[in-house]
């Protein structure tokens, strides 16, 4: 094939290229986008539903029936104008967004803060073109469509997204990945990528030229690196996932994104780090090379200051909220066996400093005596001690493990400032002995009352899994993070039995 026939002749110097390319590349392309554009289609009426319901609440609320006083200043509007031109900013601005970018929707923060941005620029927007043409806004129109549009905005994305998770944990609406590059880096993708599932990423095979390798993490190895443009045509592949061991080279990368360009399939670089969130990454490119700058963890300064003011607030209102189910609980542990409502136990928290934490009594009230002749039954992974059926449990403490209520005591310790709402657990002295020098980084920020590990698995999730959530929430943490592990944190205590709650 020579390379005036299409753009895939350029790489014919490097890759293997196959001559019906062009005829497999469209059959690829269109399977691919059907349900991508059929979901983002959804999503785009669900927000223009929202959005409208919003819009219509606000004037209803502000004005009733009636259309509404007209909009003094550069030229008299009435609100039925507004409301119309309001909407079809609101689309606008999520467009500009990109909240409807197929690469971003169905996995991570980056959909909802996108989303949220779109509703905060256009009201900024309407804000400044207030001020500077003198448009007198009715204050109770903006304040309830600003807030309630945002929410049904969010709402709608998480809606579509649950919709969308359960579909691929079917197996169903998932991309096909080919893996390129050296046999351990390609291993590491694996397992990262059946992680999360939700992502919708499956694996079908990797180029890899390791001699002698048939599978890397039970992915088939279906040819060499060179051979990545035959097998991702023949595999009807849609994502091709270069690590950075390939042995392609620059060129080459450079070569295959332009083989791909038009064939449907993206291109996907996966860099050698592991573990880090977007917002610590920024991509600079120089020259043509983008340099990937990785920014240290924020383990100080404003935002840290500001989580531990909000965790305290939140604490005082949470205590005050559950108060009857507090007195409740403290009722139920008394009455069984008349002993201590509350445990105490040394913990050690920020910087290794100890602490005594505070927990519902769900054990009999010799618990710690009894527990050397019980740690070889131990279930629990790495240094946790973890019994399914631990005789020490009372009928009450059952209940109130089972639904986490035996936590709830260490809203006191957040209030004191031992802990907090959300980060990595608590650990008990003996298992900070066990721990391995790069496990010692949970230590550098305030363990939490919730956190990663506690809404990814709990007990069941092995011990290396759960220290690497919690060393990424150390090293990722943002606020936004936060509200979603506390979000997640409700779902799993209304839904104990697949919390790995015992």
């Amino acid at each position: 094939m020579s390379a005036g026939n299409n753009s895939t002749g350029l790489c014919t110097t490097f890759f293997t290229v196959p001559e019906a390319w062009p005829d497999t590349r469209a059959q690829g392309s269109a399977r691919t986008r059907r349900y991508l554009d059929g979901y983002l289609q959804a999503v785009r009426l669900g927000d223009l539903v929202a959005v409208l319901a919003a819009v219509a609440g606000a004037h209803l609320l502000r004005f009733g029936t009636e259309r509404g006083a007209a909009l003094e200043g550069f030229r008299p509007v009435g609100y039925v104008v507004v409301s119309t031109l309001l909407v079809l900013g609101w689309m606008a601005s999520l467009h500009l967004q990109r909240s409807y970018d197929g690469r971003v929707v169905g996995h991570g923060v980056q959909e909802y803060r996108a989303a949220f941005q779109a509703c905060t620029w256009l009201f900024a927007a309407l804000a400044i073109a207030g001020f500077a043409l003198r448009l007198d806004f009715a204050r109770g129109y903006v304040l309830v469509a600003f807030p309630l549009g945002t929410v049904l905005v969010l709402l709608n994305r998480w809606s579509a997204r649950r919709w969308l998770v359960g579909q691929r944990q079917r197996g169903r609406f998932c991309d096909r990945v080919l893996l390129v590059g050296g046999r351990a880096q390609v291993g590491e993708l694996v397992v990262s990528l059946g992680r999360t599932p939700e992502a919708g990423y499956h694996v079908v095979g990797a180029c890899v030229d390791d001699a002698g390798t048939d599978a890397v993490a039970g992915v088939p190895v279906v040819g060499r690196e060179l051979d990545v443009l035959v097998r991702a045509t023949e595999l009807d592949v849609d994502v091709v996932a270069v690590s950075s061991t390939a042995g392609i080279g620059a060129a080459g990368l450079r070569r295959l994104g332009w083989a791909l360009e038009g064939t449907g399939m993206d291109l996907v670089v996966a860099p050698g780090i592991m573990d880090v969130a977007g917002p610590r990454v920024l991509t600079r490119p120089v020259q043509g090379l983008p340099l990937i700058h990785v920014e240290a963890p924020a383990l100080s300064g404003p935002q840290r200051v500001a989580k531990q003011v909000t965790d305290r607030v939140a604490a005082v209102l949470i205590l005050l909220l559950l108060l009857p189910v507090l007195v409740a609980v403290a009722l139920c542990v008394k009455v069984e066996d008349r002993g201590p409502v509350l445990f105490r136990q040394v913990r050690v928290g920020h910087d290794g400093r100890s602490f005594g934490m505070w927990k519902f009594r769900s054990m009999v009230t010799d618990a710690e005596a009894q527990l050397p002749r019980l740690q070889l039954l131990s279930e629990g992974a790495g240094p946790l001690f973890k019994l399914r059926s631990d005789p020490r449990v009372t009928r009450t403490g059952a209940v109130i493990r089972k639904y986490s209520l035996d936590e709830l005591p260490q809203l006191l310790n957040v209030l004191t400032g031992d802990m907090s709402l959300v980060g990595p657990r608590p650990p008990l002295p003996r298992e900070v002995a066990a721990y391995e020098p790069a496990t010692f980084r949970r230590l550098l920020v305030r363990p939490g009352m919730t956190g990663l590990w506690q809404v990814s698995g709990r007990s069941d999730l092995p011990w290396e899994e759960a220290v690497r959530l919690d060393l990424y929430y150390v090293e990722n943490w943002t606020p936004v993070l936060d509200l979603m592990i506390l979000w997640r944190t409700l779902r799993v205590v209304l839904r104990p039995a697949r919390s790995g709650a015992y």
